[in-house]
């Protein structure tokens, strides 16, 4: 798959079916957008090409940061597992989005074919989101495009959205985030030192540094599977099972939020790297313990509990 930083970069005469969004944790709703995109473009002897956006338009039109759902590498990863041909991730900016639906629609046309967009009826884009589905479909006939609706994917009656999804994963409601995703969640982060607390306690751990925010579960202990050492995520080099603690460690008095993940078997410093850490279900909540014996008790038994959930 291509990876480009802009629409004006699209190869001259490229044939192409479009699909546009922010695809923020690339949940099975967006995935099935994706695949329409996919499926169209090979009926019409074109590219899948899906246009995302750095940074997140509310961070530019709203000032509103919300932790990311899916590491955009790991998004590129997936995208190009699904067959598409090329992904621009486009700079936003208010210019970008001072454009019309008309005057992008003849940007990204210029000097290419566009064969179809694909979209929902959530879809919209252009100066106050007024490329909206009707307003594209109207547009089609003179552009010469197919305008191709996908139906919203629902579960339990309510639509899947990045909002839903933030509000199941900070309620630590592992198994509904496994169905709005397809998939178990994960988070990517660079191992640093951290003050070897773990270690001391005779459970070394690897503590996770996010360079932008991310989307974490509730906090408490967690049964995981990690995967570092290739630039892909999706097909790591080096794999482990393992416990995970998120929070603010009350034991020892009130901390920073971190992760940190106990990694069976493993006994190497891996500072530096990129670990991938998939979620698969939470053990318990965080909690205070009367004394560091207590402790490191109850860690014996949520590492032994971790083991049999993760190799079930």
């Amino acid at each position: 798959m291509q990876v480009l930083p802009d629409i004006d970069q699209l190869a001259a005469g490229l044939r192409m079916v479009l699909c546009i969004g922010v695809f923020d944790g690339l949940h099975r709703g967006h995935t099935r957008l994706v695949d329409a995109a996919v499926n169209a473009a090979r009926d019409r002897q074109a590219t899948a090409v899906v246009l995302t956006f750095d940074p997140h338009p509310d961070e530019v039109l709203r000032d509103i940061v919300s932790p990311r759902l899916c590491d955009p590498a790991e998004k590129l990863a997936r995208l190009a597992d699904q067959g598409v041909g090329v992904t621009v991730v486009q700079r936003f900016d208010r210019t970008f989005a001072a454009q019309s639906a008309e005057e992008f629609l003849d940007r990204v046309a210029d000097r290419r074919s566009l064969a179809g967009i694909v979209m929902t009826p959530e879809t919209a884009f252009g100066h106050d989101r007024a490329g909206t589905l009707a307003a594209v479909r109207a547009l089609s006939p003179q552009h010469g495009f197919d305008c191709l609706e996908v139906a919203e994917l629902r579960v339990d009656g309510e639509r899947i959205s990045s909002s839903r999804l933030r509000r199941e994963l900070a309620a630590g409601r592992l198994g509904k985030v496994r169905r709005l995703l397809g998939r178990d969640y994960a988070v990517i982060g660079e191992i640093v030192r951290g003050d070897r607390r773990g270690r001391e306690l005779g459970f070394p751990t690897a503590n996770l540094h996010f360079a932008r925010p991310v989307a974490l579960p509730a906090d408490g202990i967690y049964a995981v599977r990690t995967g570092w050492g290739d630039s892909n995520t999706l097909s790591p080099t080096r794999r482990a099972d393992g416990v995970a603690s998120l929070g603010v460690r009350p034991t020892f008095g009130r901390g920073e939020r971190t992760l940190e993940v106990h990694l069976f078997d493993v006994n190497e410093d891996l500072y530096g790297e990129r670990l991938r850490v998939e979620f698969v279900r939470r053990q318990r909540g965080e909690r205070k313990f009367e004394s560091v014996a207590a402790l490191v008790e109850q860690m014996e038994r949520d590492a032994a509990r971790a083991r049999r959930i993760v190799s079930g």
